[in-house]
């Protein structure tokens, strides 16, 4: 009998079949993730993050001047640049968030506490695109803020110590390296005109012999006897003065060249001091900004959300 009904009536018994489909495809949501409200998002941080980084350099520059006394101080272009920083990242990231947010696919049938959630994460994922475009984009400029204590570092620890010293050994063009100034004032004529007549025939300086004796005194080593007799012997053929005095020249000349030396390891060692803690807190507030960053996209993407689904 019941069959009969449905065969006669075939409208009516389809009626069940078709509410439950409508009703499962009401149920069914869309996908957690919309990528492409993503991709636009961490687009658009990017792009809004690159502009404010091209202004902030350009107001940095309009503080600079070549006249001493003028311009900015170097502790207040510091502060300027981080809060610069901060306010790009807070800026560029809450718009890439806010557009993840507002652009996103509507969810049906989904809890207000998981919307909450997923609005966050969309956010959150378009700050993470934006970042790692502008760090594909930027890594070398990243690298050498991040790096470059560890290479000063290096530079020091690789032979800064000694530059004023072995730096003159190079050959024949000892006349032009950091040993030259030395060289000269060690074969330096008497100004006196009793010695004056004592006084051979100019002759050419072996400044690369000279160079490479004078490489072999370490910073705090002196010359081996032998080298600092025969570079009296030098002193004395060209100057004229007596060989003790040549031989004490060459000890002051020598001793001079140390405390150079010294001098420019110190010089050395500070300036990888001032690069080290200049290196370390950039890099501290690099990272607050970026936790800045991703907590703005987070934000801004659930006021977004609200929006789209108002």
């Amino acid at each position: 009998m019941a069959r009969s009904q449905q065969q006669e009536n075939p409208v009516a018994a389809s009626l069940p079949l078709a509410s439950a489909r409508l009703e499962t495809a009401v149920d069914a949501p869309a996908s957690a993730v919309s990528w492409g409200a993503i991709v636009a998002g961490g687009a658009a941080a990017a792009a809004l993050s690159l502009i404010l980084l091209i202004l902030g350099a350009g107001l940095g520059l309009t503080s600079l001047s070549p006249y001493g006394g003028k311009g900015a101080s170097a502790m207040a272009l510091g502060f300027s640049a981080v809060v610069w920083v901060m306010v790009t990242q807070a800026l560029a990231s809450g718009m890439g968030g806010y557009l993840a947010g507002r652009l996103r696919t509507r969810w049906a049938g989904v809890q207000g506490d998981e919307v909450f959630f997923r609005d966050t994460a969309h956010g959150f994922l378009a700050w993470a695109v934006a970042t790692l475009a502008t760090a594909a984009l930027l890594t070398t400029a990243i690298g050498s803020v991040v790096g470059g204590a560890v290479k000063v570092g290096a530079t020091v620890a690789g032979g800064a110590a000694t530059a004023a010293v072995a730096g003159a050994t190079q050959g024949e063009g000892a006349s032009e390296g950091p040993a030259a100034y030395f060289i000269d004032s060690m074969f330096r004529r008497p100004a006196s005109p009793a010695q004056a007549g004592q006084v051979a025939p100019a002759e050419a300086v072996p400044a690369a012999e000279v160079a490479r004796i004078l490489g072999q005194a370490g910073q705090d080593k002196p010359l081996a006897p032998e080298d600092q007799r025969y570079l009296g012997q030098l002193v004395a053929e060209r100057t004229g003065i007596p060989q003790p005095e040549a031989e004490q020249r060459v000890a002051d000349t020598v001793a001079r060249m140390q405390a150079k030396a010294r001098e420019a390891e110190a010089a050395a060692r500070e300036a990888a001091e001032k690069a080290r803690k200049a290196g370390i807190t950039a890099t501290l507030w690099l990272f607050v900004s970026m936790l800045l960053g991703a907590f703005c996209a987070s934000l801004a993407a659930t006021w977004g959300g609200r929006e789209r689904d108002a």
